[in-house]
């Protein structure tokens, strides 16, 4: 029997219609992945900043002017963590729009899309349960899952969403637009959405890293490989530096570090032992820029582990913490944030303890509580934590104290 289609003649052979329709597709997609392969080049320029085991999702996500962008904010200064950030939340909004809406992300973008958005990512589980086109589409959640850009499976936590709205805003002034982002409609919406959407808050480590905690994890690392002194060094100065963030242990450089004179075990008794003491200088953290100048001490044991660590390594210069291959051998290329946080899971899982109960994070919140334990002024903490915030770091001590207290023990 024969057939006969509009691209195909009888028997399925191609016209030559088809032909020159075929290799016109093969032009477009060529030129399709040259643009992808001249994007990955331009990031691979901001290497330092950008992920890189997403540079080449990225690279397909952005445009041209997304990349000149990011390139413009990074000769402007804007600080590592937030290029990051922005250049994810970039990528994640380019293919959410091109997937809700069949067109690419438009700038300035309507206050109808940006609305969208929150619909889309803000939604209420039970009303959802009743209606399946509540929230987002179901093929547009679906896609978004095959290009791994979904993980979440029910409602975005609204942070997540505020945070993405601002780096569009901040996308939008960089570009010379003004947008809708201040709308009261869109104030309106978030508020209502928040509240439908019944999403608890999630803290960044589901337990903090306290000392008996630290004292677990640097059990498993106290053999005399390089990658055990290159741990113990990490875990024992990320906690005693105030709980640093892991972006800012990966970012942490030889010439931040500062040999301190020698400093009394007891600062009351004249003899009591003297500790090794260094002064770490931090440049642009999320909460201090580079004028400054803050910096925290280390002092004693961590001081002493951050030392042998740059010498058994044969570090003078450069990154502190950097990666090890499978032969031992320190690489020139600094740890990731990502890899600082999968050093604690990986000590969490040798140690017994859950990976998924802690992150790094737990490594500040960790300290702050500690230091309320110990009975430590909260001033005093947040010098070392270099916390801006009194409300986020009395926190932990609120829970401490409440924790101590008698009023939970009522009936014992």
């Amino acid at each position: 029997m024969l057939l006969f289609s509009a691209t195909h003649g009888f028997s399925g052979m191609p016209t030559r219609a088809s032909v020159a329709e075929s290799m016109i597709n093969k032009h477009r997609v060529a030129a399709s992945d040259s643009q992808a392969v001249h994007r990955r080049a331009e990031l691979d320029a901001l290497d330092a900043i950008l992920p890189f085991g997403r540079r080449d999702q990225l690279a397909g996500l952005l445009t041209d002017d997304d990349v000149a962008t990011l390139k413009h904010l990074a000769a402007e200064g804007m600080g590592e963590n937030t290029l990051r950030a922005l250049a994810s939340d970039l990528g994640y909004l380019e293919a959410w729009c091109r997937l809700a809406t069949g067109t690419p992300l438009p700038w300035p973008a309507p206050e109808a899309l940006i609305l969208k958005f929150v619909a889309h990512h803000l939604w209420d589980p039970v009303k959802r349960a009743e209606d399946p086109s509540h929230g987002m589409p179901a093929e547009v959640e679906a896609e978004l899952r095959a290009e791994r850009l979904l993980k979440t499976q029910g409602p975005h936590a609204p942070g997540t969403v505020r945070r993405r709205l601002t780096s569009w805003s901040i996308l939008t002034r960089w570009r010379g637009l003004t947008g809708a982002f201040g709308a009261p409609s869109l104030k309106s919406a978030l508020r209502l959405a928040v509240k439908a959407s019944n999403r608890p808050r999630q803290r960044k480590s589901r337990k903090a890293v306290t000392v008996d905690i630290l004292a677990q994890l640097l059990g498993t690392c106290a053999g005399e490989r390089v990658v055990d002194v290159r741990d113990r060094a990490l875990l024992l100065t990320a906690f005693a530096s105030g709980g640093r963030r892991r972006s800012e242990v990966a970012g942490l450089r030889v010439e931040d570090l500062v040999d301190e004179e020698p400093v009394r075990a007891d600062p009351a008794d004249k003899n009591s032992p003297p500790l090794p003491c260094l002064s770490i200088r931090l440049g642009r953290t999320k909460t201090t820029t580079r004028d400054d100048s803050e910096h925290v001490l280390l002092i004693g044991r961590p001081a002493s582990a951050l030392k042998r660590w740059l010498s058994e390594a044969a570090i003078k210069e450069g990154p502190v913490f950097r990666r090890i291959d499978q032969w031992g051998n320190v690489d020139r290329r600094p740890l990731t944030p990502q890899s600082v946080n999968l050093i604690l899971k990986r000590r969490c899982r040798q140690a017994g303890l859950d990976p998924a109960l802690f992150s790094a994070h737990g490594l500040r919140s960790g300290y702050l509580t500690e230091a309320a334990n110990r009975g430590i002024p909260l001033p005093e903490a947040m010098e070392q934590s270099l916390h801006k915030s009194v409300t986020q770091a009395a926190s932990y001590y609120n829970y401490a104290e409440r924790k101590q207290g008698r009023a939970a023990r009522l009936i014992v």
